[in-house]
């Protein structure tokens, strides 16, 4: 078990025989953006940040942290790991009485065991320092909405805000992006697009940047995490009632594995509704007025694309989106830009997608054709997963009961969107 003491105020002297420290107070473990000046962000927000929101943000750093120094491949079963996370917090009483809670929900999400042990705090100088310019920021200048909408950059966050743009919709987007620049370079663009196309306003987009300076594991399932506390953090200090989108389609969001190679942990579940369910019950805990919600849940990302709002502006611009999570590998190979690498299964379903509109994809594929050792072997798994499915040897309500903790009133609307997920797939695949 790997064991963490987590620093965030200077005056703390807590230490644990056998654990390594996390101290946040110096910029030597971590980078991370959020309580930047640049863009004066912090004291745009009409009140202070809710401490409940402050802690969410803390232990998700810490969590993505973690996640990264310690590698999975060394592990008895080459992939679960053991932490156990002694952190500071503002509301100690809270978070005991969710500790439990926050152990499963990250359990789940990224397949390791959490055990927190957690200790009262004060707030830091960042955190006083932030209250103090919110405090004197000019009130005529303040951020409002009661709309936030997150925007990686990929396909489906595109539509997502177009869709809430086209009808006149206000919120208040929020990207983070970690490792290479490639995600931030597509993020730029559909900033960008969106702004223009909308004549919307650019300070109401949020780029954030979150990594530890030394990180060895690339899996990161828990990404969505930091991702989203982001956004909770930025949210909370509306001080009332927020609806926080997070646009996934609903094939993505299940990721039922295809074969054994995307087996257990090793089909992310980033977006899943039972995680994103614990979540929003953590949020409820502690008394944030947030509410997750995924419009496209019961999509497809091929339905997503057939029923945008805004389809000619869509179409147009697909190319500029990022699908793909490593799109600056193919740099090792001289690349000069980031590209998709069009084998992984998160860049086939977007090509499926794609052609299911039946318009031509002007993306960039590194391996278009699964010509490599890797594309093959991909290709292989998928054609083997699909050969399964329509020889009926995978139960559709099975694999997504297997999948997950599911709300069974919605059961069969899950069953139908992973049977139309895989006839899109399938379709893709006869045409190559």
């Amino acid at each position: 078990m790997r064991q963490v003491v987590v620093r965030i105020n200077k005056d703390d002297t807590y230490s644990c025989e056998g654990a390594e420290l996390l101290d946040f107070t110096t910029k030597a473990q971590y980078h991370y953006t959020f309580w930047s000046k640049e863009k004066l962000h912090l004291y745009r927000m009409p009140h202070h940040f809710s401490v409940g929101a402050l802690d969410l943000f803390f232990i998700s750093l810490t969590v993505f942290y973690c996640d990264r120094i310690e590698t999975r491949y060394l592990q008895p079963d080459a992939w679960t790991r053991s932490f156990k996370i002694y952190m500071p917090v503002l509301e100690k009483e809270k978070w005991d009485s969710s500790k439990r809670l926050l152990e499963q929900a990250l359990s789940f999400l990224t397949g390791d065991s959490w055990t927190f042990c957690f200790r009262e705090r004060s707030l830091c100088e960042q955190e006083i320092h932030a209250n103090t310019g919110i405090d004197r920021y000019n009130k005529s200048n303040k951020l409002s909405s009661d709309l936030f909408c997150m925007l990686s950059g990929g396909l489906d966050s595109f539509i997502g805000a177009s869709d809430l743009l086209s009808i006149n919709q206000k919120p208040i987007f929020v990207g983070n992006y970690n490792g290479g620049k490639g995600v931030s370079i597509y993020q730029d663009k559909v900033i960008d697009l969106l702004t223009k196309q909308y004549h919307y306003d650019k300070d109401r987009f949020y780029q954030f940047y979150a990594a530890p300076i030394r990180g060895v594991e690339d899996t990161t399932r828990s990404r969505s995490f930091m991702f989203f506390s982001h956004a909770i953090l930025m949210a909370s200090t509306m001080k009332h009632k927020v609806k926080l989108v997070v646009p996934e389609n609903g094939v993505i969001s299940l990721n039922i594995p295809l074969t054994i190679h995307r087996a257990g942990s090793l089909s992310t579940r980033t977006t899943h509704p039972f995680w994103m369910s614990m979540l929003q019950q953590l949020i409820t805990n502690l008394g944030l007025d947030v509410k997750l919600v995924n419009p496209y849940q019961f999509c497809t990302k091929g339905e997503m694309l057939l029923n945008c709002k805004d389809k000619r502006f869509v179409y147009d611009n697909i190319q500029w989106t990022m699908s793909c999570s490593h799109p600056d590998l193919g740099r090792y190979k001289g690349d000069n830009h980031p590209s998709h690498c069009g084998t992984c299964l998160p860049c086939t379903i977007r090509r499926a997608a794609i052609l299911r509109t039946g318009i031509k994809d002007k993306s960039s594929y590194r391996d278009p054709k699964y010509t490599t050792g890797e594309g093959q072997n991909f290709l292989t798994s998928y054609k083997y997963g699909a050969h399964l499915y329509k020889r009926n040897q995978i139960d559709p309500e099975l694999a997504v009961l297997k999948s997950g903790q599911l709300d069974s009133e919605h059961i069969n609307d899950f069953v139908g969107v992973y049977k139309r997920g895989m006839d899109e797939l399938i379709e893709f695949l006869n045409s190559l």
